[in-house]
């Protein structure tokens, strides 16, 4: 399985407009991706009830992960996405 650890770029952590950014990104990414907390339980990347209820604050570790073919870049993107707190969705998502 593949994973990514990255610290929640957004001040706000991911709340409201930073969660949406992210599950749109996440869907996009074409592949089966899960968030989690360093010691939660895993939730749908795409789902934006399952990312809100994570409560992840800024700076808050998180990790990324997924077993599906692909894996690996689509985590890179999401990734940099989730810890350079953008406020849009970049092109290359």
């Amino acid at each position: 399985m593949a994973e990514r650890r990255v610290n929640v770029g957004w001040a706000e952590g991911l709340h409201a407009r930073p969660a949406s950014i992210f599950v749109r990104a996440a869907t996009a990414a074409g592949v089966p991706v899960t968030i989690a907390k360093t010691d939660g339980k895993p939730v749908n990347a795409a789902s934006m009830l399952a990312v809100l209820g994570l409560g992840a604050q800024g700076g808050e570790e998180i990790v990324l992960a997924s077993d599906a073919d692909g894996a690996e870049a689509a985590l890179d993107r999401l990734a940099k996405l989730v810890a350079e707190g953008l406020d849009e969705l970049p092109e290359t998502v």
